[in-house]
């Protein structure tokens, strides 16, 4: 597994927070609760030849 851990803004709180993503994976979306505030958020992320190509983090609510 190729995993990496990349630094976000929580949309709901504001807050930077680790994610860590399974870069094995060519893309994924996914709902996680933050670990500040416990809002729900919506992570999407694609990778390409083991890297971070595109991330996009909303809110759930």
């Amino acid at each position: 597994m190729l995993e990496t851990s990349v630094e976000v803004s929580c949309p709901n709180c504001g807050e930077t927070i680790l994610l860590f993503l399974d870069l094995s994976v060519e893309s994924q979306s996914y709902i996680e609760d933050c670990s500040v505030c416990c809002q729900p958020m919506t992570v999407s992320y694609s990778a390409q030849d083991g890297e971070l190509a595109d991330i996009s983090i909303e809110s759930a609510n």
